[in-house]
């Protein structure tokens, strides 16, 4: 159902057409009368797709008719994006270009006069089918629609933000169901001993709220007590030993570092055994296995028999899964099947959703007869309701709420206990541009830890995001698009740190993704035997599954994506493949790869936006030709360890906004770097030979630094002069580097920098915030200050930052008081403090000593431990 986002695609391309730098550069190349026809045809077009997407379902000609056209869209997108790299080619060519450039650049097809005959060939062929294809649609008999008046009335998301468990008054209808899980897992069996260990699970479908339940009870007082440690591990499709046992170590044990997930077959099994055993020997604890798929009795045995060893007794496994099987074969007890929720506590959940206020509902009488209906066909499922309530926010018009209860869709065949209707629903009332974003959700495994700058690199590589609007950047546009997918509860266990978001989709809310997104991508696993020609984005679940896939006559294939790391893949002979098939390719992640070299073929892949060779280990070069890529936007070579130097030629990189770099260098080439005028957001790792980073250097345009795991940094010196757009700082596993070393410089610097988000992680080093922090008071809205063992206490003038809107504390276990007039920050509205056991305990809300310093804030989570999942 990709022709769901058609209007889209239509308005994206008149939109290019009718911007002010491709009109100029059409007359340049005397193109301009060809583009003015072809957006002529596009807005007739486009001018009855939003009655076309409305009318296909019960059409199979209609749909066709759609799939063709957005064909023909497609191809005028490659088009155009053939003629703006010719635009960036002559730019560079006259930046940087030497004589001999200019030479090879007239004997090549981009020479002015043959580029010029080849495109005017390409659009009138475009134009062609264009008009063939819009006279077939005549016969439909459409009707013009040229606003899409579907919109996202967005709820105040701050209440719904993922704190690691779930308050009380989230949770409708679960009070019983809390009550007797907590009484089993309280439980004193006669059968406990050292041997034994108690596992409970929780069954029920899809859609029900057993991770919400599980959750519900975690996070219980009396939990606490009764279980010294708890541990909460997201299992889902992949049961892998290795993966779970380090997921316990990891959540056995917050204060250490996390082990990573990754290079799986470098990690000693047996290492990993003996450590899981020191975590959890003598302990009683309570283990949550979330999400459990696996029915292999032997690998569900060697796990137990791993966990056991040693256990304290009274130790208990809480265990939520979809299938009556695996909870028999886990299970110690009789499962406790999680029921529906009651008609009454399902009207509860939709008022709570679809209104602002709680007992709005009574100055609508006339929507409640309806609204009964519509939760009646959720069939007491809370992610239907959820989904449903969320639809309809903040509409008042009965013929709106008539049209989702009496839709069509609820009398389509689905299989027993499907939800999908309903999330179908939901999502065909997205506005265009959402349903885009949305799909590519699909490209992501289910259980997938999303974060918002990975997101916004796809939207952006891939050209699904609308123009920002004046005074607005691209990320300002990713951040409206999250929030209103979050408004209609397509994201959960959301996380909003400032100016990064963190998030999951439901696992049937990935199932919607695929069904919409089933023409265009495609995330391929062992079960794909071939790739269909139309698709256009793959992703691999599985680098074993990329063996045989690439026999597609395909050529379009825009995007390449292998989200848990290529690790073992043969690199060079994808890369072939992508150069002589894929050469309209936007998106190439080659993550976790072991390659040692890179073809220089890859800078024939002139349409490329976003390339990533992060956490490679091996290699020790690139290719010089990479600098060719002139659309290049998005850069990773992060972790990269054994990477010697950056490539010559860097500065041609002209469009590139962010670059990530893992280098051996003493020095960055700041000579090409600070050429990249468009570069916004530079992200430095693990570069270890570096004593000091910049000095002098300016970067006019960069708004975020990052930089992490620098060992030998010392300092590094920030000035508004040389840095005056920058707004993000993060510095991360810098151990010496010493903060207090900018104190002179900033003493001298007037005006200041204006820093929005600050995040220090990882400083054994620092005791107290460095002073030229305060120089920020203006100006800073969020301060994440995580795993800083030695920091003692936060200043008296942190009050004084009156901008201050977010404040995140975590694993800093001596500090252990707040400022006296910390409730002097009257604009802070989110507190979150976890993993600091004293600060915790005086911050306990009602009763701790400090609680009447922060009541006033609106939003306060405190915890003493963090779950990891």
């Amino acid at each position: 159902m990709a022709e769901s986002f058609i209007f889209s695609i239509a308005e994206s391309l008149i939109t290019k057409l009718a911007s002010h730098a491709f009109q100029e550069a059409s007359r340049v190349v005397g193109l301009y009368d060809h583009l003015r026809d072809l957006k002529k045809t596009l807005s007739l077009v486009k001018a009855v797709l939003l009655d076309a997407e409305q009318k296909q379902e019960h059409n199979h000609v209609l749909r066709e008719w759609l799939r063709q056209l957005k064909s023909v869209f497609y191809d005028a997108q490659d088009v155009l994006d053939e003629f703006e790299c010719q635009t960036l080619r002559k730019q560079v060519l006259k930046d940087h270009g030497t004589i001999k450039d200019q030479v090879s650049h007239f004997f090549s097809s981009s020479n002015p006069l043959v580029f010029r005959s080849k495109m005017a060939q390409q659009i009138k062929d475009v134009s062609k089918r264009l008009d063939k294809v819009a006279a077939d649609g005549q016969k439909f008999g459409l009707r013009i629609i040229d606003v899409d008046t579907r919109v996202v009335h967005k709820r105040d998301t701050s209440r719904m933000t993922h704190s690691g468990g779930v308050s009380d008054s989230d949770v409708i209808g679960r009070e019983h169901d809390k009550e007797k899980i907590i009484e089993l897992l309280m439980q004193q069996n006669p059968n406990d001993d050292d041997k034994s260990l108690s596992v409970i699970p929780i069954v029920g479908i899809g859609g029900l709220g057993k991770t919400t339940v599980a959750k519900f009870v975690f996070n219980d007082k009396r939990i606490d007590g009764c279980f010294p440690l708890k541990m909460w591990v997201c299992v889902s499709d992949d049961f892998d030993i290795n993966q779970l046992i380090i997921k316990i170590i990891n959540s056995a044990n917050v204060d250490d570092a996390p082990l990573r997930q990754q290079n799986l077959d470098m990690v000693d099994l047996e290492q990993l055994q003996n450590q899981l055993r020191s975590r959890l020997a003598g302990k009683k604890f309570l283990l949550v296995l979330d999400d459990v798929w696996n029915d292999d009795r032997v690998k569900w045995i060697e796990l137990r028999n791993l966990i056991k060893v040693g256990v304290a007794p009274g130790s208990k496994i809480l265990v939520t899964t979809r299938i009556d099987s695996i909870a028999s074969m886990m299970g110690t007890v009789a499962s406790y099947k999680l029921q529906r929720l009651s008609p009454e506590n399902s009207w509860s959940l939709f008022v709570k959703w679809a209104f602002k206020n709680e007992g709005e509902e009574e100055k609508h009488p006339h929507l409640v007869n309806i609204g009964e209906g519509i939760v009646n066909k959720c069939k007491g499922v809370p992610l239907a309701v959820r989904t449903l309530g969320s639809l309809l926010f903040s509409k008042f018009e009965a013929n709106e709420w008539e049209y989702v209860r009496d839709n069509e869709i609820w009398n389509l065949p689905q299989n027993k206990d499907d939800i999908l209707p309903a999330l179908k629903l939901s999502y065909d009332f997205l506005p265009s541009y959402l349903r885009q974003c949305f799909a590519l959700f699909s490209l992501y495994p289910k259980d997938y830890e999303f974060h918002s700058v990975e997101v916004a690199r796809l939207w952006e590589a891939l050209g699904v995001l609308a123009p920002p609007r004046k005074n607005e950047t691209p990320k300002d546009v990713v951040i409206q698009y999250l929030d209103e997918l979050l408004s209609r509860s397509f994201l959960q266990d959301f996380v909003n740190l400032g100016t990064i978001y963190q998030f999951k989709i439901h696992d049937l809310v990935h199932d919607l993704a695929l069904f919409v997104a089933k023409d265009d991508c495609l995330l391929v696993n062992s079960h794909v035997q071939n790739i269909p020609e139309n698709i256009r984005h793959l992703s691999f679940a599985e680098f074993s599954s990329l063996g045989n896939s690439f026999t597609s006559k395909s050529v379009a294939v825009r995007s390449i994506m292998i989200p848990n790391g290529a690790e073992g893949a043969n690199v060079e002979a994808l890369l072939n493949t992508c150069v002589s098939k894929f050469k309209l390719l936007r998106v190439l992640d080659l993550r976790d790869s072991t390659c040692k070299t890179l073809s220089r073929s890859i800078g024939k892949l002139k349409h490329l936006r976003s390339f990533s060779i992060q956490n490679n280990p091996n290699i020790k070069r690139l290719p010089n030709s990479i600098c060719k890529l002139q659309n290049l936007q998005f850069l990773s070579v992060l972790r990269c360890k054994e990477l010697e130097a950056l490539p010559k030629g860097f500065r041609k990189l002209i469009c590139l906004r962010h670059l990530g770099i893992t280098t051996k260098q003493p020095v960055l080439p700041y000579t090409e770097i600070t050429n990249l005028i468009s570069l916004e957001l530079l992200s430095i790792q693990s570069c270890h030979n570096m004593e000091s980073i910049f000095g002098g250097v300016k970067f006019p345009a960069l708004k975020a630094l990052n930089v992490a795991a620098c060992h030998s940094l010392k300092s590094l010196p920030l000035d508004v002069i040389n840095f005056p757009e920058l707004e993000t700082l993060t510095v991360k596993d810098c151990v010496n580097l010493d903060l207090d070393l900018w104190k002179e410089h900033h003493e001298e610097q007037n005006p200041k920098l204006r820093l929005k988000y600050v995040a220090f992680w990882g400083l054994p080093q620092l005791v107290a915030l460095p002073q030229w922090l305060q120089e920020t008071a203006n100006s800073l809205r969020t301060l994440i200050i995580s795993d800083c063992d030695n920091l003692e206490m936060l200043p008296e003038w942190l009050s004084t930052m009156t901008n201050l809107k977010v404040l995140l504390i975590y694993g800093c276990p001596k500090l252990i008081s707040l400022p006296d007039n910390i409730h002097h920050l009257t604009a802070l509205e989110r507190l979150h403090i976890y993993g600091c056991h004293q600060l915790c305990e005086k911050c306990e809300p009602h009763v701790g000593e400090f609680w009447s310093k922060i009541s006033h804030i609106k939003h306060v989570f405190i915890e003493r431990r963090i779950r990891i999942c």
